[in-house]
């Protein structure tokens, strides 16, 4: 028998019709295997729940805060009738919820009276998209036979340090977990994203927070694999909407997965698996509405196939900076100087090319960090070494990615050959050491063109 970790998320608990199927999924799975669930909140709450939170401690309007707690009640009372039959579980369960929404009106209105939003204060309102999910499709499950308790994920022993909004789980963490969910009775379902830290108070894992959770509890309870059932058939060869013949990738390396994360795929946030990696526990992506596809089994060592690469990514909401002036040339620390004051103003660098004349320096950011990214480098250098910083919000970042480009040769002739055919001008390029990727930068007009010339090069639709 199997132990996995489950984890549904976004559109697979939308409503509480999406919350049944999940729940029937689990029972299909549940013979075979001992199954752990870690839930999202239902579809867009969490975001609401931020928006409302900020409007509150800007204009202190209590009003629009009973509206929006009625607006929440109703939409989980509902997803509570839509998903769960028997009356005594589903009654249960909404008294559970409405307590759960009585907290929260109260935390929303004393930050209507104090105006001061807070990272700590954030974290607490965040956390009940998940408090609220969770005790639902505990119900669903006892509902269909399976026994289950809904659990926090401090009560189920994630524990974190206090850096609010974005918190990392302690070591402890890892021996805590067993000991509170092992030996497993019937399903546990475990709110995904939440944690406290050693002082009791409720933290957030940031972005890819649930996902982390259940890597978390699947690398603590040594899981045999950690399911994340999601919207698409896999990791794919590329987004089906710029190919539609793009494919799901049987099998894919950690590394060649954080690869395709970082250049824009959405599968996972690159730290959500940092759990799993560290005890070689296999990640499978599984989607919801089509559970007989295997998916894509995400594992530690890299797998070769005979074709080079592996997917096409594309990067689209990104922006470039060029650092440029005569005063480089045999200046010592120009990039540190650069890459030291782009962290400190909490820029988060994708690429980096410099030109061997040492005269110019481009680099690819978030484009909604651009603004900030151009302050933060005029100010740190004086007109006589850089002549000009330039920037350019008209571009997209494409990678190619593949395990087997290591030591291969002429993968990247291929790629910028694909691109001259297809009269494609390459403004940047940037390989990574690890020689899983070659990316670069072309204008935005042509992005999608460069992805599906690629695609075709390499042969991924098969």
């Amino acid at each position: 028998m199997a132990r996995l970790v489950m984890k549904f998320g976004g559109v697979s608990v939308a409503d509480g019709y999406k919350l049944r199927h999940a729940g029937e999924l689990v029972k299909r799975f549940s013979n075979d295997n001992e199954i752990i669930l870690v839930t999202s909140a239902l579809q867009g709450v969490t975001d609401k729940l931020l928006d409302v939170a900020r409007k509150a401690a800007g204009d202190g309007n209590v009003e629009n805060v009973l509206d929006f707690i009625k607006l929440l009640t109703e939409r989980h009372s509902r997803a509570i009738s839509e998903s769960i039959m028997n009356p005594q579980i589903a009654n249960e369960v909404l008294q559970e919820v409405v307590k759960k929404l009585n907290e929260l009106e109260k935390a929303y209105i004393g930050l209507c009276y104090l105006g001061e939003l807070t990272t700590r204060s954030l974290d607490y309102i965040s956390s009940y998209g998940e408090q609220l999910a969770a005790p639902i499709l505990s119900g669903v499950l006892r509902d269909i036979g399976i026994e289950s308790r809904a659990y926090t994920g401090s009560e189920a022993g994630i524990v974190t340090d206090s850096n609010y909004g974005n918190s990392r789980p302690l070591e402890k963490t890892y021996e805590l977990i067993p000991q509170r969910l092992l030996p497993l009775e019937g399903v546990p379902v475990v709110a995904g994203f939440i944690a406290k830290d050693e002082k009791g108070i409720t933290t957030t894992l940031g972005r890819g927070g649930s996902d982390l959770s259940a890597s978390l509890i699947g690398a603590s309870i040594d899981a045999d694999e950690i399911w994340f059932w999601k919207e698409t058939s896999g990791v794919m060869t590329t987004d089906p909407k710029i190919v539609p013949e793009a494919k799901p990738i049987p099998t894919i390396s950690y590394r060649e997965a954080m690869e395709l994360s970082y250049f824009g795929a959405k599968i996972l946030h690159p730290r959500a698996i940092e759990p799993a990696i560290r005890k070689g526990i296999p990640v499978r992506i599984k989607c919801t509405f089509d559970p007989e596809c295997p998916g894509t089994q995400i594992v530690h060592d890299d797998v070769q196939k005979a074709d080079v690469i592996k997917a096409v990514t594309l990067h689209r909401n990104v922006a470039m900076l060029t650092i440029s002036g005569a005063g480089m040339i045999g200046t010592l620390g120009i990039a540190a100087r650069a890459f030291g004051a782009l962290a400190e103003a909490g820029i988060n660098i994708i690429m980096i090319s410099q030109g061997s004349s040492e005269a110019n320096i481009s680099i690819i950011i978030e484009q909604r960090q651009l603004e900030k990214a151009e302050d933060a480098l005029r100010a740190e250098f004086p007109r006589d070494l850089i002549k000009e910083i330039l920037a350019n919000n008209d571009v997209a970042a494409v990678a190619v990615v593949g395990a087997g480009m290591a030591g291969t040769p002429g993968v990247a002739a291929r790629v910028f050959k694909a691109m001259g055919q297809a009269k494609i001008n390459v403004i940047m390029i940037s390989q990574g050491s690890s020689e899983h990727n070659i990316s670069f930068v072309v204008a935005s007009r042509d992005s999608e063109c460069a992805v599906q010339e690629l695609h075709h090069e390499f042969g991924l639709g098969g």
